[in-house]
């Protein structure tokens, strides 16, 4: 798929018509919504009583980042190995429309300083070879685990075993990195960079879109020189409100649906979405229940953090909003119809999600961010090491794509799913 994971569980295909024309749809999975339903409704309520309103907002919103992720497909992973090996730039350019929205509606809010009274800052990370190493070890991961940060919490949530796995590496990943992390922050860097405090908000923006529609251009120009076409995606036959509820949605719905998820959480939390920094916050903290001297490490010596690691994760954003994009892909996949977990795992398939999770936490944590946090929340916030981010990490996928065969996994044609 053009930009669906290359996993057991994905957005439902379009469905077969009947004998009647009229389209036959896979039953509900009633049980899996109630499910999903309850835990985010009484999640939610638990939250606003015992954090604040503002906590329980954002388990709502990680909830609807997950339906949307589940029903678009929104990857990353297969959208950029399916471009460097097929030169099928649908999941690329859906990006761009992602990131040109973005900063669009992000810049002027990021410049002002403020929301309605509400400090607003951004994800500025500092630019150095720290940062790139890391972005480059993850886009090898990603390739080889099956799916980035969002992406791996969304294919669990939908019921993927094996992303199961992947995320269990991530968080040691994760927490080793934060271990190694003051060491590689040593190494020579030029500091954080925002593009609007350096250029200045107009010339930014101009910057940005210049960038989005040069990388839009050279996409459907290498799709034209490989295929002769631009590849469409047929029509869905089922109704609007079917599609909405039940999937799989057109790629500028996911893309539409993330800003607002996004810009959500800028909003509420005063910074943009992030997923990591929750994966190493639960690694630390289970490292610190089966003996180790946490505390000590020094990425864990700043006040704020220190006081993280010391509360319930339920306080932390970031991990409130990773365990709402599970249940809200529970619920998606409930409503689609496709939610049907297999232990059937492959051997070498397995391998590569403990490999691949594994640098993806460790690179994580280096780059200052995933796929999220570093690349669109990055970008959003008009830092270049967003942009850093995606170029080395785009460069890691090349070599995780040609490293996938080693493991029996294939190097997938694009397909495209919706309109």
């Amino acid at each position: 798929m053009s930009s669906a994971l290359d996993l057991t569980v994905s957005a439902p295909p379009t469905a077969p018509s009947t004998t009647t024309g009229a389209p036959s749809l896979p039953e509900i999975n009633r049980s899996v919504v109630a499910i999903a339903a309850t835990l985010l409704l009484v999640g939610a309520l638990w939250l606003g009583e015992t954090v604040s309103w503002r906590q329980a907002v954002l388990l709502l919103v990680g909830g609807a980042a997950g339906l949307s992720l589940y029903h678009a497909s929104f990857g990353f992973t297969s959208s950029w190995r399916v471009f460097l090996a097929d030169r099928r730039g649908a999941g690329l350019r859906a990006q761009m429309l992602m990131l040109a929205l973005a900063v669009v509606l992000f810049f002027p809010l990021l410049d002002s300083g403020s929301v309605f009274g509400q400090p607003v800052k951004g994800e500025i990370g500092a630019v150095g070879y720290s940062m790139a190493f890391g972005a480059l070890l993850f886009g090898i991961g990603m390739q080889l685990g099956g799916g980035c940060a969002s992406g791996t919490l969304y294919t669990v949530g939908g019921g993927s075993i094996r992303m199961v796995v992947t995320l269990a590496a991530f968080i040691l990943g994760s927490t080793i990195g934060v271990y190694h992390l003051p060491w590689w922050q040593s190494l020579p860097n030029i500091g954080p960079v925002s593009l609007i405090a350096t250029l200045g908000l107009v010339p930014a923006l101009a910057v940005n879109l210049a960038l989005f529609g040069g990388i839009v251009w050279i996409s459907l120009v290498l799709e034209r020189r490989r295929h002769g076409s631009v590849a469409v995606a047929s029509r869905s036959p089922v109704s609007l409100g079917q599609r909405l509820t039940r999937g799989s949605w057109p790629l500028a719905w996911g893309a539409v649906a993330l800003v607002a998820v996004n810009l959500a959480t800028l909003l509420l939390a005063g910074r943009p979405w992030g997923v990591t920094s929750g994966f190493a916050l639960w690694g630390s903290k289970i490292a610190a229940g089966i003996g180790f001297d946490v505390a000590s490490w020094r990425f864990w010596a700043a006040p704020a953090r220190a006081q993280a690691l010391q509360a319930s994760v339920f306080a932390d954003i970031t991990s409130v909003m990773d365990f709402g994009i599970i249940v809200g892909a529970l619920a998606a996949a409930g409503l689609a119809g496709k939610f049907s977990p297999s232990w059937k795992v492959p051997l070498p398939s397995l391998a590569a999600a403990v490999i691949g999770g594994a640098m993806m936490g460790y690179g994580a944590r280096l780059a200052y961010g995933c796929n999220i946090g570093a690349y669109f929340s990055g970008i959003a916030s008009g830092s270049l090491h967003g942009w850093v981010w995606f170029a080395a990490a785009l460069v890691g996928s090349y070599v995780g794509t040609r490293l996938r065969p080693l493991f029996g996994m294939a190097v997938e044609r694009s397909k495209l799913t919706g309109c």
